[in-house]
Order: structure tokens, then C-alpha cells, then sequence
């Protein structure tokens, strides 16, 4: 593809902000727009492309700003729509874009659509959310209108006494499921979440739970897969559903006006064709989607933080990392690479290795060799590019603030009347894989509170503890930090385009249990990408994979032997010239 109509996102990295735990300027305990501005010259360092800002909208915060109450409002904490505005164009005078988060398959209980919805069964709004009858068991109890559990634990219905009906929520009760089968709530949808803010001057969105807004019309109950509990997870009944392409390619037309980028979040997707459905270049529905296949692993098909930690092989993340690669191949769709984000523990926690310094160090910069190395949008979360870790086991899970996290233990405690173990088991899922670890404040140096916010200040979220040794700062001043690392990554990543952003992937060894050891081919030279996974030293053959062409390793996280063994979690990235090339 000539260079003048590549797209910019198709070799960009992205970073993703999280307002209330990025910077806090004004000493509240909570992050802020006037924060994330005093350090976009620290971002624009790390050569990237882009920010991505998660919800900054009006809000009750009951799921930390995914649930809206006026799209056309900035939370009060977190500053004023002139520091938006001035935001998004500090941004764009770095040569920085700017995304938005686009949260639309639900709103808040508190949004004005939702207070006129409820009002009355009458309501010119009622149908803009989701409401059914109640049905009655033979003992004549009133039930739900079927068996969908929520994401966030219980039921997905919510009984309103007022109007004797339930309302659809996926994920907490105070967010009601909007119902996109009505147009005038589409058309209101478009207009308050997205127009406005696209004449402001944004870049595009990442958009939220985008396979969703489309629900199976028959609103059947769900398969028993866990005959131990009532609600049954039913993402096949409400994913995907009959008319989401259409819907859709209505947002894709709104934005193809502006010119505006989109990477949709995309859950319980499995199949290529139906992932392409969506990013197609014919199809003109979204850019990009982020697949979850690889920060899924480890998780339980029935309950999520049902499981133990590490709880993965190294050939499953294999096959994961394929299964997302693939989409690209000989298509024209385009792929997203990532490990973090607001909703995952951190990376170095669940594949790396935290067990000393050096360890983690190295194991971090692994992990940003693996993902920055595979075809596709990248993204980086912020802390990711410090090596940021989950909050120590030894704290208390009062220490942990998302719903779905207190959700999980609660359900866990009620369902087991208190049962010890039950509990640690949960608390053990949780210490591994809550939403909570990528939350805890940015660390900026060594001061109090990290430099998130200033000393006096009561941060929202405990910082971790390790922030005199773990910081920006610190970080800055070590030519060999993971900071270092990842500006290094991006740099040689960006220098590569046709063999990093687009070269075809391919997995020389799927089943080898220690090495992850993988090629990535262009048009005229080819990667050799080479990872041990393990806290041993691991016998290697790379004169095979790197055959009689010239090389040189572009990048390594450590002093480099031979071509026959690897050092503990040690990682090499060579580009080789193809021959005839």
C-alpha cells in the first residue's frame, strides 16, 4: 500500500490513559484532565502516536465512569470541558491524536433518558431500554424475564417496583442496556456521544462493548454450564446478535464525516470470519478491534475468577497469539496488538517473572519485545512501559474498589456461608487477575505517593508499595530500565513497518513449552523473534531459523551468547534481509 493512503493508525502505537489513577494536579487524591496535560511531553517521549482516554463524562462512578450520565458533561473531579478542549489540542500541536472512550450499549441509571424510561410504562423514552414482563415459577414466585448473568455477577435484570417490570443490565444495576432496536435512540446516541464530540476535534473512539447492542430477539434463557449457581453466562445471546452490522455501519458512516479512527472491544468473538465481519475494509463498520483471546488466558469459561493463578501453558498463549494474527492474512482486515488495559492485571504479574529485580526486569522487557513485535495497532497501557505490578498479595481485599471484584468475593462469601477456603481461593483468583491491579495510581517518583498526587493527599486507590523503586523518574535516569527498553522498542519498531505493523506471523514451534520462537515475513526481510519463558537457561537452534541471509539483532534485553541457548526470560528480535532481496 503506497504510504500516502496508509492510513496513521496502521503503524501507530497507542497509549491508553485511565484519568482517575494517571496524574492528579490539584492534591483531591483523584487523576485529572489538567494532570494527563502536564505529562503529554512525557508521553510524546515514549514515541507514540496517540492517547486513548478512558471515560471523562459526567458519572456516578459506580463502574469507574462506564457508567454515563451525561455524554456532554466532563466529571466534575476531573476538570472542565475547556480542559478537554484544551486537552485535545495540546495534542494535536505535539502531533499527537486523540481518542475518546465511547460507552453506548448502556448508560447509567442516572442518565435523564433512563429517569424518564422509568418513570412510567407510558414514557415516550421507555423504549429506549430494555424491558420485560417478569415470568412466574410454578410456585407462582416472580422471576426473571430468563437465566443471563450478569458480568458483574446475579442476574442481568433488575426488578423496578415503580413500573412492575426488569430492565437488561450486562453489567452493574445502575447501568440499564439501552435498546438499539429503536432508531430515535440510536439517532440520540449518535448526536450526544459521538457528533459532539467529533466537532470538538477528537481523533476517534475506542468504542465499548461494541458486539453488544444488538441482543437475540428471543431473549431465550441460556445453556446450564454451572449447575451450581442460578445465573448462567449467555455472551452467544448477546453478542453478535442479528442486526449489529447494521448498526454498525450506521456509526461507520457518522464517522467516515470526520475521518475518525475506531478500535471496537470485542468479547466472546472466536472465529476469524466473524472478528473480519467487522474490520474488513469493504465492510467500512470499525478500523480495528481488540481481541481478547490472549489476555483471556488463564480466566474460567463459566466464571471468570474461577481458577488459580497462572493457570496457562506456554503453548496456549501460542495458539492465542495465532489465533489474533491471523486475522490479517491475506485479508483486508487489520489486527490490534496488546497485554494491558484498564480491565487486566498487569503483564509482568501473570506472564513474566516478579520473583527478583533483575527477573522482572528482564521478563518485562520480554513481553514488550512479544507484543511489540506482532502485526497490528499497538497498544500500551500506561505503566506497562515501567514494568508496573500487581498490588501485593499480603493486602487486604478491602483494598480492592472495583465492582466486579466485590462482587466476585461477596458472591463467593454468601454462596459458601464463609467458607475459609472458598475465600482464599478467591482472594488468590483476584490477587492475579482483578481489573483492580491495572487501577492502582501511576508511579512518578519517589516522593510521597508516588508523585501521583501530593503529600497530604488521600489517594483514591492505595499506591503500591513499591514505588520508591519502581518510578518514571528512577526509570529516566537508567539507560537500562524497562522505560529505556520500551522508547528503544518503539523506535525500532516504527523504523520497521513492513515486517512489525504488517509482516505475517508465523509460529515456528507451537508445541515447545519453554521457547516462544516466531517469524514475522515482509515483502523483503523477516523478523526472528526469539523469548524464553522460563527462569532457566534454554537450548536453542537459531542458525536454523536465521538461515544464510545477513542479520543483525535489532533489539535484546540482555548481553547476547550464542546462537545455541538463551538466558533465563532472555529476549532477541534479529531482522534477516530475504535472499535475492
Amino acid at each position: 500500500m503506497p504510504a500516502e493512503t496508509t492510513p496513521w493508525w496502521k503503524n501507530a502505537t497507542i497509549y491508553q490513559i485511565y484519568p482517575a489513577s494517571f496524574k492528579d494536579s490539584n492534591g483531591d487524591g483523584i487523576g485529572d484532565i489538567p494532570g494527563i496535560l502536564s505529562q503529554l511531553d512525557y508521553i510524546q517521549s515514549l514515541g507514540v502516536d496517540a492517547i486513548w482516554l478512558c471515560p471523562m463524562y459526567d458519572s456516578p462512578q459506580y463502574d469507574m465512569g462506564y457508567d454515563i450520565s451525561n455524554y456532554e458533561e466532563v466529571y466534575a473531579p476531573y476538570g472542565t470541558m475547556a480542559d478537554v478542549e484544551a486537552l485535545i489540542a495540546a495534542c494535536h500541536e505535539r502531533g499527537l491524536r486523540i481518542l475518546l472512550d465511547l460507552v453506548i450499549n448502556h448508560t447509567s441509571y442516572e442518565h435523564a433518558w433512563f429517569k424518564e424510561s422509568r418513570s412510567s410504562k407510558a414514557n415516550p423514552k421507555r423504549d429506549w431500554y430494555i424491558w420485560k414482563p417478569p415470568r412466574y415459577d410454578a410456585n407462582g414466585q416472580r422471576r426473571p424475564p430468563n437465566n443471563w448473568r450478569s458480568f458483574f455477577s446475579g442476574s442481568a435484570w433488575e426488578w423496578d417496583e415503580v413500573t412492575q417490570e426488569y430492565y437488561l443490565h450486562l453489567f452493574a444495576v445502575q447501568q440499564p442496556d439501552l435498546n438499539w432496536e429503536n432508531k430515535a435512540t440510536r439517532e440520540a446516541i449518535y448526536e450526544s456521544a459521538m457528533e459532539f464530540w467529533l466537532r470538538k476535534g477528537i481523533d476517534g473512539f475506542r468504542v465499548d462493548t461494541v458486539n453488544m447492542y444488538s441482543k437475540d430477539p428471543s431473549f431465550r434463557d441460556a445453556q446450564v454450564l454451572d449447575s451450581s449457581i442460578e445465573w448462567q453466562a449467555a455472551p452467544h445471546l448477546f453478542c453478535n446478535g442479528p442486526r449489529i452490522h447494521e448498526y454498525v455501519r450506521e456509526m461507520g458512516q457518522i464517522l467516515h464525516k470526520y475521518n475518525a479512527m475506531t478500535v471496537g472491544e470485542l468479547p466472546h468473538t472466536p472465529q476469524v470470519a466473524d472478528v473480519l465481519s467487522y474490520v474488513s475494509a469493504r465492510e467500512q463498520q470499525l478500523s480495528m478491534v481488540f481481541q481478547f483471546d490472549i489476555v483471556d488466558l488463564g480466566f474460567s469459561r463459566s466464571q471468570k475468577y474461577d481458577t488459580v493463578p497462572r493457570n496457562w501453558t506456554l503453548p496456549e498463549l501460542k495458539q492465542r497469539v495465532r489465533s489474533t494474527q491471523h486475522l490479517m492474512e491475506g485479508t483486508d482486515g487489520w489486527s490490534t496488538a496488546f497485554l494491558e488495559n484498564h480491565d487486566q492485571a498487569r503483564s509482568v504479574s501473570r506472564w513474566g517473572c516478579t520473583d527478583t529485580p533483575e527477573l522482572w526486569a528482564r521478563s518485562a522487557k520480554l513481553l514488550a519485545m512479544l507484543v511489540a513485535s506482532l502485526s497490528g495497532t499497538l497498544y500500551v497501557y500506561q505503566g506497562q512501559e515501567i514494568g508496573m505490578v500487581n498490588a501485593p498479595a499480603e493486602w487486604p481485599v478491602s483494598e480492592y474498589k472495583d465492582v466486579e471484584s466485590i462482587n466476585h468475593y461477596k458472591f463467593v462469601r454468601e454462596s459458601t456461608a464463609d467458607d475459609s477456603v472458598a475465600l482464599e481461593r478467591a482472594k488468590k483468583a483476584l490477587d492475579h487477575l482483578a481489573r483492580d491491579h491495572a487501577r492502582l495510581p501511576m508511579q512518578w517518583d519517589g516522593t510521597a505517593n508516588g508523585g501521583f498526587s501530593s503529600d497530604g493527599a488521600k489517594p483514591w486507590m492505595r499506591v503500591h508499595d513499591n514505588y520508591q523503586l519502581l518510578n518514571v523518574k528512577r526509570q529516566t535516569l537508567d539507560p537500562d530500565s524497562v522505560l529505556s527498553f520500551w522508547r528503544k522498542m518503539l523506535r525500532v519498531r516504527r523504523a520497521y513497518p513492513q515486517v512489525f505493523a504488517q509482516g505475517s506471523f508465523v509460529d515456528t514451534d507451537s508445541e515447545h513449552g519453554s521457547l516462544f520462537v516466531f517469524e514475522k515475513i515482509g515483502d523483503e526481510q523477516r523478523l526472528v523473534v526469539a523469548l524464553n519463558f522460563t527462569a532457566e537457561r534454554q537450548a536453542v537452534d537459531l542458525e536454523t531459523h536465521l538461515g544464510s541471509g545477513s542479520h543483525k539483532i535489532l533489539i535484546k534485553n540482555c548481553e547476547a551468547g550464542s546462537l545455541h541457548e538463551l538466558q533465563p526470560y532472555e529476549g532477541r528480535v534479529y531482522i534477516v534481509a530475504k535472499q535475492g532481496a
